[in-house]
């Protein structure tokens, strides 16, 4: 795995950050009250937060180190943030080349452990990414109108897992936004996927991709990050980056595998830092 420049560790960090706020600072009423969402501006990063997660997924801090070092005051303003909120639990993402030196001892005061780490990468659009749709796949993919965007949001969500009540409308409300457009795989007249695309300066971001059971292994993944990828060279991008779990040493991820497939390299693998009110 290649060690990422600085600048390019920025790109792809501040664009995962940007695209977490839009989609939690957006949510409307009467949602945003029911899951207790925020979105927190800190030190050039973002802390989200969702006290009624029903997934326990949404509230993370992330974007650090850029503006301004990570320590220990950094560390205690973020945790501080997620308690003033009603956080219980929440996840802190911060690129490896961030950590300073007494990374454990600042980990150890706030109680946090290691979760299942994310490997984030990135491709140079018309140098590394072909993304080339799958030769014999039946799926159509596009571009979601208006009056789909609510479907689109619910399949995203249900392809997940998560329940598309009211975290569908947080997919759904980021479309308002240039910068977040949303896509959808079609058999026949079915959507059986979706995704999204986050476009923040030199950056496009594979944010977002899901499948519905039952249609998996048609090639709606491979064929939507190819229709994103076209999409951001269109609005003159450089990068199209991205993030996924990295799979256990016997496994296997499909999604580590199309974006690789892609021309997507890895960069880094990120921890994930998982808080907890009740862990001191």
């Amino acid at each position: 795995m290649q060690q990422a420049n600085t600048h390019l560790s920025e790109l792809v960090e501040r664009s995962e950050a940007e695209a977490m706020h839009l989609w939690l600072s957006g949510l409307p009423e009467p949602q945003r009250s029911t899951l207790r969402t925020s979105a927190v501006r800190l030190a050039g990063g973002v802390v989200c937060t969702m006290a009624n997660d029903p997934v326990n997924y949404w509230s993370k801090a992330l974007g650090f180190g850029f503006e301004s070092p990570v320590d220990a005051r950094l560390v205690r303003e973020v945790v501080e943030v997620f308690r003033a909120r009603g956080v219980r639990e929440a996840t802190i993402q911060i690129a490896p080349g961030n950590l300073p030196s007494d990374w454990d001892d600042i980990r150890s005061a706030h109680g946090l452990t290691r979760g299942n780490p994310w490997v984030k990468l990135a491709g140079e659009i018309d140098v590394d990414v072909t993304a080339a749709e799958p030769r014999e796949s039946r799926v159509r993919v596009g571009r979601v109108h208006a009056d789909r965007v609510a479907e689109w949001a619910d399949v995203v969500f249900s392809g997940f897992g998560m329940p598309p009540a009211d975290l569908g409308r947080m997919a759904e409300s980021s479309t308002r936004s240039a910068s977040s457009l949303p896509f959808a795989a079609w058999l026949g007249d079915e959507m059986i996927g979706g995704a999204s695309l986050f476009l923040h300066g030199e950056t496009a971001h594979l944010f977002g991709a899901s499948t519905l059971p039952g249609f998996r292994g048609l090639g709606a993944q491979s064929s939507l990050i190819a229709a994103r990828a076209q999409a951001a060279r269109e609005a003159g991008a450089r990068w199209l980056v991205g993030e996924t779990g990295k799979p256990d040493a016997d496994g296997e991820s499909a999604s580590l595998s199309n974006m690789l497939r892609a021309g997507l390299k890895p960069l880094y693998e990120r921890e994930n830092w998982e808080w907890s009110d009740t862990a001191l």
